[in-house]
């Protein structure tokens, strides 16, 4: 009997031992006890005003970012305001200018700076609410706020941090996890951006509310992952390169301030595809700082900061190459007095220790990556702007912020982009009409908006229609000089396959071959392509003129096919926006009775050469 006890003793003793090891540890055991703990440490804060002194491209950007600090000194105070129902630009002005005042004050001690953002903070404190309704509002406030209150800790009363604390609590916070959102596990830039602002308020207050923050905390651990996923497996991101920006900055923000609050970022840099994505976000950029379009997003040449911490953490400076070259652009600006963007104040951070001279890229000329929206891209060089760029996509509809543009390009040459993505209209535009933007179904209004809809597109259409939603086109082939996209998905019950091949050809030619079998005899088919070149056309030929460059297109296949040159305006509706200064170069073909049609068209940079 006493044996038993024993053994049953010691049981229990045991079981006691493996439970305490099961306990999970406080998720709030490593925070940093004093503020600044968000992005940057008082420590921080101190090599960066000594790095300024002998690194004159840093002074610059300080400079830079204290002049637009300055500016801001009359301003008035942000109002609550909406647009429809987002209060989102107000959150945006908002951190602006708390990040630019807070971080002017913290290199010059001005008390102007300290006042002015002190201003913003209180006035945004006393906001009704935050516009919960449309949570990414919430989010970016909850940051701008949870910012400006750290950086600003040591010189605000203990009555403006109680206020600032009050707000980030039950403005933010709390509508933050009293009930389920959707967007907790959404697999989309909610995910990181109502997660990532959240958390920044959540490590800002966490020693005078450490139970909120915990529970807060816990929930972004487990479900920020869901907003990692799209990346893999190659660092594309399926919402295109606009809104790569938009997520993975709020990831950034995130993954940094939990490692100068807490000493590590739960290993979210790690999940597949999210580093590599900076590497996937320069290949999709043209030669001329342009970037392939694709999904709710446009064309226009965009600085990324956050591409600076990519190239920080792989130590890859060439991640920079082009953005180094729009900073340098920015700067000279700055120093000529010249109205420009405002730089990010964490540019600042982010730049430490990454050389002054930026190599060009070591990738490669011809790339691919697979992911919800796969895209593949041929370049002739990384260093010339006149360099040829194609690049192409296959993809769903289906995915968020995406549009029917399954098999769609965009073609630079020559410093010149020929065939262009028109990139999205302004939700308010749309939403205004009662258009439901982001009702995702085939007969959705979503379609009608002509942005977005393949008729659009530089691919094909059958039959006039729409392309099919829930259609998935794949990369099948991709070789150094060629690729095969299968679209036959995106035209079930129009046709038995649908295949596209692009083939880069010499002297920078490029062929797009398209393979349609099994299609009902009449069956029209459109082939098109986008453009803000003055075309003109001559049966099978066309020749595509713009800033005092040419392009060449021919149709070689079918024999009896030639050019139309089409309208690029969307329905008078008064809901969709016009496309000034763009044209369609389009073949209107039909199916022959063998149910098998063959369209195969040539362009070629600076025109054909001429006949031997």
């Amino acid at each position: 009997m006493k044996f038993k006890l024993v053994l049953t003793l010691l049981w229990l003793a045991g079981a006691a031992l493996r439970a305490a090891d099961t306990v999970a540890p406080d998720i709030l055991a490593g925070l940093r006890p004093e503020h600044p703990r968000l992005i940057i440490t008082s420590t921080m804060w101190s090599e960066l005003r000594a790095r300024r002194t002998n690194d004159t491209e840093l002074s610059a950007i300080c400079a830079a970012l204290e002049a637009d600090a300055r500016q801001l000194l009359n301003a008035s105070p942000v109002v609550y305001e909406k647009t429809g129902h987002r209060l989102l630009a107000v959150s945006r002005e908002a951190q602006r200018r708390i990040e630019l005042c807070s971080f002017a004050y913290q290199l010059t001690g001005e008390k102007v700076f300290l006042d002015r953002a002190e201003q913003e903070l209180l006035t945004v404190a006393a906001f009704k609410d935050w516009n919960p309704s449309h949570f990414l509002d919430t989010a970016e406030m909850t940051a701008a706020v949870a910012i400006g209150y750290d950086w600003l800790f040591e010189w605000l009363s203990p009555t403006t941090r109680a206020t600032l604390r009050q707000a980030i609590l039950e403005k933010g916070l709390k509508p933050g996890f009293s009930s389920h959102h959707w967007w907790q596990t959404a697999t989309m830039n909610w995910n990181q951006v109502c997660l990532g602002g959240l958390t920044l308020g959540a490590l800002a207050i966490a020693d005078e509310n450490p139970e909120v923050a915990r529970k807060f905390l816990k929930l972004a651990r487990q479900d920020n992952p869901n907003g990692l996923k799209p990346y893999a497996p190659d660092g594309i991101y399926p919402e295109g390169p606009g809104y790569w920006n938009y997520g993975t900055t709020f990831e950034v923000l995130m993954i940094s301030a939990l490692q100068t609050a807490l000493g590590t970022d739960w290993k979210l840099s790690a999940n597949h595809g999210f580093l590599a994505s900076a590497k996937a976000l320069v290949e999709q950029t043209g030669p001329t700082g342009r970037p392939f379009n694709f999904s709710d997003g446009h064309d226009d040449v965009a600085f990324e900061p956050t591409l600076f911490w990519f190239a920080q953490q792989l130590q890859d400076p060439a991640l920079i190459y082009f953005q180094n070259q729009l900073l340098q652009r920015k700067l000279s600006g700055a120093r000529t007095g010249k109205k420009n963007d405002s730089l990010s104040p964490l540019l600042a951070l982010w730049i430490d220790g990454l050389p002054k001279t930026i190599p060009a890229p070591a990738l490669p000329l011809a790339w691919h990556g697979d992911g919800p929206n796969p895209v593949g891209i041929f370049r002739s060089s990384w260093t010339d702007t006149n360099a040829l760029f194609l690049a192409f996509k296959g993809g769903s509809a289906s995915v968020t912020h995406a549009h029917m543009d399954a098999g769609s390009f965009v073609l630079d040459a020559d410093g010149v982009r020929w065939a262009c993505d028109l990139g999205s209209q302004d939700y308010y535009s749309i939403e205004s009409h009662g258009w439901s933007l982001f009702s995702m179904f085939q007969d959705s209004s979503r379609w009608r908006v002509y942005r977005l809809n393949n008729f659009s597109h530089n691919t094909l259409t059958l039959g006039g229609k729409l392309h099919k939603m829930s259609g998935d086109a794949r990369i099948s082939e991709f070789g150094t000089n060629s690729a095969t996209v299968n679209l036959s998905q995106i035209f079930t019950g129009q046709a038995g396959s649908v295949i596209r091949q692009f083939h880069i050809g010499d002297n920078r030619s490029v062929v797009i071959r398209d393979d349609i079998t099994k299609a009902k005899t009449g069956l029209s088919v459109r082939w098109q392509m986008v453009t803000h070149a003055r075309i003109s056309t001559n049966q099978n030929e066309a020749t595509l003129r713009q800033d005092g460059k040419t392009l060449t297109a021919k149709i070689l296949a079918p024999a009896d096919a030639y050019f139309e040159i089409a309208s690029a305006q969307p329905p008078d509706d008064g809901v969709n926006q016009p496309n000034p200064n763009t044209q369609i170069l389009a073949v209107n073909a039909s199916v022959p009775a063998s149910g098998n049609l063959t369209l195969e068209i040539q362009l070629q940079p600076g025109g054909f050469p001429p006949s031997p």
